[in-house]
């Protein structure tokens, strides 16, 4: 999964690469032709001499954007917020946020203009209190928080063993292992706090099984989340990775001169500590194990770790500041995800029962799934893209337009431009989707009568160069723990009936426990 800010930086001193838009000189159309942008808007046909600007672009002043993200309490809920905006606007406005104008987009035609215009190396928000901890503490940027030529260099290394569907599928049995383990851990929940049926909070215990998924994965090591009782540095862990994801949508309000008077700063500091600190150990740990392996003359195995410790390629500090980043990409992408996922079937019987044909048919009796299993599951898919649909993790993406000024609809932007794009707007958009708000993953099958919707309209993992580097173990992820608690168990609401919506905390997540039955399948 692929991160960035959720709400822009309020001040000019949190991106120190973005300026102010600066002011155009006028000819006779209200706008300087610029160099790299065509005669013709690709939109309307007509010179870009007919383009509006920057300045005619409806939306917020500062005053008012405060009002809606404070005083009406949309901070928690910045994803509703981009309907209403949208609503009130139309699908491109702007919003003031301290000395930044930033610009929302929120149809699939013009988010595709935006990307389409990236530059060589796609750069999102600078996310300065991200790079702040790593120039305090000499730490390495890892490919969320780094860009230019760098990032592209980083991308290059981690990408192979990360994007490539064979490489990817050496992960399954890595996998599959933490999968037996939570469907244990299910069952002791049920019987030991549930009376024999309920799993209270499905989410909490889901976060913990993609923290040991991944961990396995990129650590090559077993971290004992699903245990009953979790080891204390795990535990660490585990709350270190939420709590920064909580102070990261805080402090991205304050210019980076405040932070260190700031008691969240400290907070937030400790957390990367306490990340980097097990992070270093575990890659260590790993060193040392194939220095042994050599100087006994053994052959050197192992997968991702091994992998990068191997190829000579990165440091073992670059490698810490990497592997602390993909970590922190993975946990909430599959645990939110199969939480929704998790909810939605169990709101649905009918189509979990299709799902549980399917899988049976490909998957009978205790066989553990491969990856090539997955390809002959078009509905496992279904319910997986139309639950990110639903309930896109990132809710909301950002672009700098350094190299060049933009044509998108009918306006032309300046360089340095900061878009926000608003894919959870999007993806509810009725002009897209028949009933956005409703759980249907047949129209993902291309089923006669299902409206074809824009490529653009969905895009969870991100597009491009800056696709989300961890989407392939993520899905696998998601693919093996749905199938094998679909065969499992029949998956009932909370009796209660309890129903439960989204909040925004940087990420989207369930805002309240997700309680369900669990009833064991005959």
């Amino acid at each position: 999964m692929s991160l960035q800010l959720c709400l822009p930086p309020t001040w000019k001193r949190l991106l120190p690469g973005i300026r102010m838009l600066p002011p155009l000189s006028r000819c006779k159309s209200g706008v300087r032709p610029a160099a790299g942008v065509a005669a013709l808007n690709p939109q309307t046909g007509r010179p870009t001499a007919d383009l509006k600007t920057i300045r005619d672009l409806p939306g917020l002043g500062l005053f008012s954007n405060f009002c809606w993200y404070f005083m009406k309490g949309y901070n928690w809920k910045t994803h509703e917020l981009q309907i209403l905006q949208k609503k009130m606007f139309g699908p491109i406005w702007k919003a003031k946020f301290g000395p930044l104008t930033v610009i929302n987009v929120a149809s699939a035609d013009l988010i595709e203009q935006v990307l389409r215009q990236e530059g060589k190396y796609p750069l999102r928000a600078y996310m300065p209190h991200w790079r702040a901890y790593r120039e305090l503490r000499g730490q390495a940027y890892g490919p969320l928080c780094e860009y230019g030529e760098n990032w592209k260099r980083l991308r290059t290394i981690l990408n192979p063993k990360m994007m490539k569907p064979k490489e990817v599928s050496s992960y399954s049995p890595a996998i599959n292992e933490v999968v037996t383990d939570f469907v244990k851990k299910i069952r002791w929940m049920r019987e030991n706090q549930g009376g024999g049926v309920m799993v209270n909070d499905v989410s909490s215990e889901l976060y913990k099984f993609a923290f040991e998924a991944i961990c396995n994965v990129l650590f090559e090591t077993r971290m004992g989340c699903l245990k009953n009782e979790i080891p204390e540095e795990t535990q660490k862990f585990i709350e270190a990775v939420f709590e920064m994801f909580r102070l990261s949508a805080i402090l991205s309000f304050f210019p980076t001169a405040v932070m260190p008077f700031l008691s969240q700063w400290k907070q937030f500091v400790a957390a990367w500590d306490s990340l980097f600190y097990i992070t270093e150990k575990l890659v260590n740990k790993k060193i040392r194990e194939i220095h042994e392996s050599i100087e006994k003359g053994c052959s050197v195995e192992g997968q991702y770790l091994t992998f990068l410790l191997t190829s000579t390629k990165m440091t073992p500090v670059d490698i810490y500041g990497s592997l602390c980043e993909l970590l922190l990409a993975a946990v909430d992408t599959t645990s939110n995800t199969t939480s929704w996922i998790l909810y939605n079937l169990a709101r649905e019987p009918s189509i979990q029962q299709d799902l549980y044909e399917e899988v049976t048919s490909v998957c009978p009796g205790d066989q553990i799934p491969g990856v090539e299993d997955f390809a002959s599951m078009p509905l496992l898919k279904a319910v997986v893209k139309e639950t990110l649909r639903m309930y896109p993790v990132v809710s909301s993406n950002a672009r700098v337009t350094e190299e060049k000024e933009v044509v998108v609809g009918e306006y032309i932007l300046p360089k340095n431009s900061l878009f926000h794009l608003c894919h959870y707007a999007v993806s509810q958009d009725d002009n897209e989707f028949t009933q956005p708000s409703s759980f249907k993953p047949h129209r993902w099958l291309r089923s006669e009568g299902e409206k074809q919707h824009h490529p653009f309209a969905s895009i969870p993992f991100g597009f491009g160069t800056r696709t989300c580097l961890g989407k392939r173990v993520a899905e696998l992820e998601m693919y093996s723990v749905t199938l094998q608690l679909i065969k499992l168990f029949e998956i009932r609401p909370d009796p209660s009936g309890n129903v439960v919506k989204p909040k925004t905390r940087t990420l989207l997540f369930p805002g309240s426990p997700i309680n369900l039955q669990f009833i064991d399948r005959k």
